[in-house]
């Protein structure tokens, strides 16, 4: 198997622009996903480049020496500039790598290329899910009073088959109170919103069209289960920082305090 992988990294954005290029913690955002990607690729062998749309994102990755591809403004997604990044190299396996998601461990990357390469019965699609807490059940769907389309979650068979991905927190537990009071474990898997794609099965998704409950529950994910494709949820230990993708100047000064409380990532 020939993994690459992509950080789609976007100048334009209209909560914040030039986001790839803001500094946290004296840091470019970009800078520190790449740190990401090169301790991911040392530990697997792969590959690794910036897909971008702007000459200044490529300008800084040079100056980061990491690889650029440049790609059309016009794509409408992250994956969509991942599959065309893939175009100029010789692989098999892309890793989209969000270009604002400078928390996400390198081994939980690794642990996707690792469960294709192993993998007896191939998936289409790889991405990390980890197992709730009770406690961490209890937060999320408090947060969820507030913000109810933050926080993905998952139902998978016992072979790792992804069922369904949802905002929505799945399943419904009839006999939560029993389950806890026996000291069973929660059964809700959190999703990360990390991909690792087959070539051959990103190329299929990106000529075809919406489908009606990834529009309906802005799920990418759900195109490849409503077109009969395979999700393989992989079981990964989370990020030591809870913090999801930096979307906002608001959620770099919270990545800020968190890095002041606990530390650089160290990876």
């Amino acid at each position: 198997m020939r993994p690459l992988i992509v950080i789609p990294a976007r100048y334009g954005s209209t909560r914040f622009p030039a986001k790839p290029l803001h500094l946290i913690a004296g840091m470019t955002l970009l800078a520190r996903v790449a740190q990401v990607a090169r301790a991911a690729a040392a530990q697997t062998g792969a590959q690794f480049v910036v897909a971008t749309d702007d000459d200044r994102i490529a300008a800084h990755a040079s100056e980061l020496g990491v690889a650029s591809v440049m790609t059309d403004p016009a794509l409408p997604s992250g994956t969509d500039r991942a599959f065309a990044a893939s175009q100029g190299f010789d692989v098999d396996f892309v890793v989209n790598l969000q270009g604002d998601a400078p928390f996400t461990p390198p081994a939980m990357i690794a642990t996707l290329i690792e469960a294709a390469r192993r993998d007896a019965v191939s998936a289409d699609v790889y991405t990390p899910v980890s197992a709730m807490s009770w406690t961490a059940l209890d937060a999320l769907r408090e947060h969820k009073k507030t913000s109810p389309f933050s926080g993905t979650t998952c139902i998978a068979d016992a072979h790792g088959r992804a069922l369904w991905f949802s905002k929505q927190i799945i399943p419904a537990i009839r006999t939560e109170a029993k389950l806890r009071a026996a000291g069973e474990p929660c059964p809700v898997l959190r999703h990360v919103g990390l991909y690792a794609y087959r070539l051959a099965a990103l190329g299929r998704y990106v000529m075809l069209p919406m489908g009606r409950y990834e529009a309906l529950e802005g799920l990418e994910q759900l195109r490849f289960l409503e077109n009969g494709m395979t999700v393989r949820a992989v079981l990964s230990e989370g990020s030591p920082f809870d913090l999801g993708g930096i979307d906002t100047p608001e959620d770099a000064a919270e990545a800020e305090r968190l890095i002041a409380e606990r530390g650089e990532p160290g990876w």
